[in-house]
């Protein structure tokens, strides 16, 4: 989407994220990473086959994915809502920091101490984002966010809702991106 945003050239977009968890059953705690994926996979193939087809589209997008370092897939709920929490005009950049965290670095992105880091990094003040991560109200928000997305049928992410009226779902090159751009500005 970003790669995107940059080749565009027509009105402005602006863009607002939307919490979606993947699988709402993970406890708190998290479960081991490896073990969770080769269930999900059927346990059919090796963790290096089974993580190759992602890890090489990361490469060709500039993304580095490190599986095989991730200790834990964890609860997201607290990342979802450390988002939130993040000011509008900052929020790509926590995003990114918690892929790069989870996906680059291995991170336990349901960890309060690891959020609180990352938004430290962000510049945002450490106890007022605390203090956000752990008020019921803010957390029942996210939730209600993730209910409404469940109820409109979305199954998977990245998903995009364009003008509230288009959507399309999927990881999309840049180009194909652009090109719904351009489609959807060519119909208003």
């Amino acid at each position: 989407m970003q790669r995107s945003l940059q080749e565009w050239d027509g009105e402005a977009v602006t863009i607002s994220y939307k919490p979606f968890f993947l699988d709402p059953t993970i406890p708190p705690e998290g479960y081991d990473f490896l073990e969770y994926m080769q269930r999900k996979g059927g346990g059919r193939i090796p963790p290096e086959r089974f993580f190759e087809g992602p890890r090489q589209m990361g490469l060709q997008a500039g993304i580095i994915f490190n599986f095989l370092d991730i200790p834990k897939a964890p609860n997201t709920a607290l990342a979802h809502t450390l988002i939130a929490l993040t000011p509008v005009e900052r929020q790509a950049d926590m995003v990114e920091a918690l892929y790069d965290a989870f996906f680059q670095y291995g991170q336990d992105v349901g960890d309060l101490d690891t959020l609180l880091t990352l938004a430290e990094k962000l510049e945002l003040d450490r106890e007022s984002m605390r203090a956000g991560l752990v008020d019921p109200k803010v957390r029942a928000k996210v939730e209600a966010e993730v209910q409404d997305a469940y109820r409109m049928g979305i199954a998977g992410v990245p998903f995009f809702v364009i003008n509230r009226k288009y959507a399309f779902s999927g990881a999309q090159p840049p180009e194909v991106i652009l090109g719904v751009f351009k489609q959807i500005s060519a119909k208003v």
